[in-house]
């Protein structure tokens, strides 16, 4: 894969001027969840909706081209790339990683600072341009995946510091590499204010985990929609089975607090703990309607 985009196959529905998508996009829809007033969807793939106005938002068209997993975001002509533009802080210890994989269909991975150890949610590429940075972060003492899709990267980050890796047994075949295996539904605290959920749905394996009852990295199994403005579920990408999600996210919001919901695919969104509560019960209340 060319680590830039590729002028001569611009798609033509590109907002006129410097920057565009090139038509090797796979539609992840990772640029369009970071950059909602730049990037668009084209039906079967993103684009440049609207041009970039001023340096601010030139700087967020650079953090979809470097999160972009085919590096099909470009411009032209070409200026030099910013430098360390991830990891991205989102909230307090909390960064956006960037870097996505094409193996993982785009995800969004975060790091996690945390006095006894930095966090590892989900795996980006390993690239020399996001190691440095977290090499001078104290690189990571765990990795948890939250399901067999996303793992991309993950043994090589474990590998290079020398870290634990958690998956749910029932999608270890991904990760054959982990040092440690959830199992069955119940809750469990690995390590100082983490739990870990299971929430069989999306794959049998899939497992969301809060971070201090406010961060809650749910993988590919809830997400906030900018369309709908509303917490989502994805029906045509559960693999496993829609009833039991629906069950699982039933549990969730009984198992943990939380006012973050960080995904891998779907955007982010901060609300108010009783907001974020509220709004899971009356998304499980849709899908059981639909089950």
């Amino acid at each position: 894969m060319e680590d830039v985009a590729r002028i001569d196959q611009r798609d033509d529905r590109n907002a006129e001027g410097p920057w565009f998508v090139d038509t090797r996009c796979i539609d992840c829809g990772t640029c369009r969840e970071l950059v909602p007033e730049l990037f668009g969807h084209a039906g079967d793939q993103s684009v440049v909706a609207v041009q970039p106005g001023g340096p601010e938002a030139e700087h967020r068209a650079w953090l979809a081209a470097e999160a972009c997993p085919t590096r099909s975001i470009g411009r032209s002509p070409r200026t030099p790339r910013p430098a360390e533009l991830y990891p991205l802080e989102v909230d307090g210890p909390v960064f956006d990683l960037g870097h996505t994989s094409e193996a993982s269909f785009g995800a969004t991975s975060y790091l996690v600072l945390r006095p006894d150890g930095n966090l590892m949610v989900d795996a980006p590429r390993l690239t020399r341009t996001l190691a440095r940075p977290l090499d001078a972060l104290g690189g990571v003492a765990q990795v948890l995946l939250t399901h067999r899709d996303d793992v991309a990267d993950a043994p090589r980050w474990a590998e290079r510091y020398g870290a634990r890796v958690w998956i749910h047994e029932a999608d270890a075949v991904a990760a054959p590499f982990a040092t440690d295996l959830l199992q069955g539904e119940e809750p469990v605290l690995i390590a100082r204010g983490v739990v870990a959920v299971p929430v069989p749905g999306h794959t049998k394996g899939s497992v969301a985990f809060s971070v201090d009852g406010t961060w809650l990295f749910t993988g590919d199994s809830l997400a906030w929609s900018h369309d709908r403005q509303d917490l989502i579920a994805f029906r045509d990408a559960c693999w496993y089975s829609w009833t039991e999600q629906t069950r699982s996210l039933g549990r969730l919001g009984t198992a943990v607090n939380f006012s973050w919901v960080l995904p891998g695919h779907g955007a982010r969104v901060r609300l108010e703990p009783e907001a974020a509560h509220r709004r899971l019960v009356a998304l499980v209340e849709r899908m059981r309607s639909t089950a």
